[in-house]
């Protein structure tokens, strides 16, 4: 195969006069610029030596004659897009510029066909393409901003950041990718390192001074000589903080307000020192030089404050100005800046406690008072005594709180606080009373305290002993003489100093029991006596006497009931039911108590209904006191009936002006519901014969009117007399005071009236 080389004005030139044949394989290595191409070698009948200005060669066969039989074919990386071959006269061009940071070397393979039969005449040819490298990248950094720290007050030399510029060009080739790294803004308080692009700190950087810094660092190529590319990037700086500042107080002097009734705990004021550091190198502590009694001081971790705070109540009658001194100090420190500083700072406070208007307070809390249980009511029990705390001592009142003493079993006076009994006390109910005593200023109601008061009930002996429990005693009918039957033993309420102490004992005339007192607060109970029957006594009633040996001695009798029961050979009951005597004349016990019982019952419920008869009582037909008259006239006619056509509804003198509305009586239920017909009143002055006349006619028409049987009741008095009102119940004067004369002019109808009065006149009867 003829290799031809073709420069840019396609001129064809020969490689040689001599023809290489390759056997199998010919490699050519190319160092491509990106408007030029150079063939370097061809290995010995491969390999050759060759320059091209241009990217255009030619592969010529042996084989091809020029009579177009020959093909030529180019296959690899590339072919047929990057790199196209003419199939004819076997010219190869690039379509376009190649770049060596995009692929730095093409493998091509060539071939040579039969254009009839598309067979090889020649083997395959492979192309090694090598692409040669120019300065065409400039240098770019990862990041366009880097952000770093670094500790302020740091040596010289300290490391920032770590910035690393990449050049894409080829680093074997030339000094194209050569960097140089130099700091074009940040000096003079940062340098960089030229190879590694480290930038590093100056000495005596402070961060209260200034805190962020720019820096803008270069990396440039072609080892920072003229013509090279260069990229830059920033690099922010932020000075982190050291604790290389002391706390300080601006004033050094604080004064504070206390209210004297602040609780224990509460705070009265907050003090601050400044530190221009920030987190946990501002971190203070605040703490009181020496210590104090009634004051201590906290840190605020939020606010970082210092906050006095009250360890004992202030009183300001006691005292009212309290000074002390407050230091403050950091709770971290940097062994690196101790030296030559103080780390902490002093300030003197000053607190003035104000008065306020406090509760009285008591002489003690609580009080503890005791009482005898036989203590009678109004009897004296003991003091409470409480005061006003403030300059003024205004005076106190006291009382007891109710609902701790909802039985009023005690009183207490209101100026001096005597508590007194006002029922008798008994401990045997309640050994201790819990109450609340008030204690309120007079002139300030809401200023109140209370204290309890426990009141101890201290025992007397007023308690008797009684049995300790209901014993259940039997005797055999074959018992015999002194033969124990039961073993008491007695309880009493009451709680002797020395203890308990119980004698017993039974009246020495009894023929069947006895008695035997163990001292040791227990009795036997023997029989006197041997065989007892049940047929004639199956119960008997031993009372004992039991005292106890308190002052004053007390004593009680109780009864134990001793059946009478039928025994083995053994003393084992076997039964007490009485045995059934014959019938005999008259009647038992029992039966003349429950018939005297029913006698009584009897007599009660008589008793009873003759007393529920007696209150029984008619209601008053007129109940309203408005209604009441002087002169009451009852009647006793029932009329006529409904054959009474001549009766009349008086209900028809009530005045129709003050009618209600309609309202139906409430005993009756109308068949039809007519509309109300209201009357028009009468004319003044007419007639009341005529009124009474009018309304029976009208009730006579009216269907919805009660029948003849029922009562109708007319209030009515007419309008415009001249005798106003006839009752004398809303007279001023006596019936003496009073002229009747006039009552002869009002006419024949008062004639009866005028001849009751006028006769009465005290003029006319003397």
């Amino acid at each position: 195969m003829h290799v031809h080389i073709l420069d840019h004005t396609h001129t064809q030139k020969k490689l040689n006069s001599t023809k290489y044949f390759f056997a199998k394989r010919l490699d050519f290595l190319f160092f491509l610029l990106q408007r030029k191409v150079v063939i370097t070698s061809v290995r010995c009948c491969r390999w050759l030596q060759l320059v091209l200005l241009c990217f255009s060669f030619q592969l010529h066969s042996n084989m091809d004659r020029g009579e177009g039989n020959v093909k030529y074919v180019l296959t690899g990386d590339g072919a047929g897009s990057l790199f196209l071959i003419d199939e004819k006269s076997g010219d190869i061009h690039a379509t376009k510029r190649l770049d060596r940071e995009e692929k730095a070397m093409y493998t091509l393979n060539a071939k040579v066909l039969d254009r009839r039969t598309n067979l090889e005449l020649e083997p395959d040819t492979e192309f090694n393409i090598k692409i040669h490298d120019i300065n065409d990248n400039e240098p770019k950094f990862a990041k366009e901003i880097y952000f770093a720290s670094v500790p302020e007050m740091s040596e010289v030399g300290t490391s920032v950041a770590t910035v690393t510029a990449n050049d894409a060009d080829d680093e074997t080739y030339g000094n194209s990718a050569k960097l140089v790294y130099s700091i074009l803004q940040g000096q003079p308080y940062f340098s960089v390192d030229s190879e590694n692009g480290k930038p590093t700190a100056l000495p005596g950087m402070d961060r209260e001074v200034k805190e962020n810094y720019q820096v803008v660092i270069q990396a440039k190529d072609m080892a920072g000589q003229m013509g090279g590319l260069s990229g830059t990037t920033t690099v922010s700086i932020t000075l982190s903080d050291v604790n290389d500042s002391p706390p300080r107080f601006a004033n050094h002097s604080f004064r504070v307000t206390a209210v004297e009734s602040t609780e224990i705990g509460g705070a009265v004021g907050r003090i601050k020192a400044d530190d221009p550091d920030v987190g946990r190198n501002a971190e203070m502590e605040y703490s009181i030089v020496g210590g104090h009694d009634t004051f201590d001081i906290i840190t605020d971790q939020t606010t970082q404050e210092g906050v006095i705070i009250i360890k004992k109540a202030l009183d300001y009658e006691t005292k009212r100005d309290f000074e002390f001194r407050v230091e403050v100090k950091n709770t971290y420190l940097d062994s690196r800046f101790i030296h030559g500083l103080k780390f902490k700072d002093y300030a003197t406070v000053k607190v003035t406690v104000e008065d306020v208007d406090e509760p009285p307070g008591f002489t003690r809390n609580p009080y503890i008072i005791e009482v005898h249980e036989d203590t009678a009511a109004g009897s004296f029990v003991g003091v409470v005594s409480a005061r006003d705390p403030d300059a003024d001592n205004k005076p106190v009142k006291y009382s007891i709180d109710r609902h701790t003493d909802l039985e009023r079993l005690f009183n207490i006076d209101s100026v001096n606080g005597t508590i007194t009994t006002l029922k008798a006390l008994d401990r045997e109910m309640s050994k201790w009373h819990n109450i609340s005593v008030v204690a309120t200023e007079i002139n300030n109601p809401r200023q109140t305290t209370r204290v309890p008061v426990f009141i101890k009930v201290l025992d007397v002996n007023d308690n008797a002993p009684e049995f300790a429990m209901t014993y259940d005693t039997f005797v055999c009918e074959n018992v015999k003489a002194g033969q124990l039957i039961q073993t008491i033993s007695a309880v009493d309420t009451d709680e002797p100093l020395v203890g308990h102490k119980f004698v017993f004992s039974i009246s020495a005339t009894n023929p069947n029991f006895t008695v035997v007192d163990r001292e040791d607060n227990t009795a036997n109970i023997l029989t006197r006596r041997g065989g007892f029957s049940r047929r004639e006594m199956s119960l008997y009633f031993l009372p004992v006497v039991i005292s106890d040996n308190d002052y004053p001695i007390q004593s009680s009798t109780s009864t134990l009931v001793v059946r009478v029961c039928a025994c083995d050979s053994r003393g084992n009951m076997q039964t007490c039911n009485p045995e059934v005597l014959p019938f005999s004349d008259g009647l038992t016990t029992g039966a003349l108590v429950a018939i005297l019982l029913c006698v009584v019952i009897l007599l009660m419920i008589v008793v009873l209904f003759a007393a529920l008869r007696r209150q029984r009582k008619k209601e008053p037909l007129i109940i309203s006191k408005e209604d009441v008259r002087d002169n009451v006239v009852s009647y006793n006619d029932e009329g006529g009936g409904e054959e009474d056509t001549q009766a009349f509804d008086i209900g028809t003198l009530r005045n129709p002006e003050v009618m209600d509305a309609n309202k139906l009586r409430r005993d009756i239920i109308p068949e039809m519901l007519f509309p109300f017909r209201r009357t028009s009143p009468i004319k003044d002055n007419a007639d009341v014969r005529d009124f009474i006349h009018g309304r029976l006619q009208e009730n006579d028409a009216d269907p919805t009117a009660p029948p003849y049987d029922s009562l109708a009741t007319y209030a009515y008095e007419g309008s415009g007399s001249l005798a106003e009102s006839l009752s004398s119940l809303e007279s001023a004067a006596t019936e003496g005071d009073h002229d009747y004369d006039y009552l002869g002019n009002w006419g024949p109808q008062f004639k009866k009236l005028a001849e009751m009065y006028i006769g009465k006149s005290p003029d006319r009867e003397t």
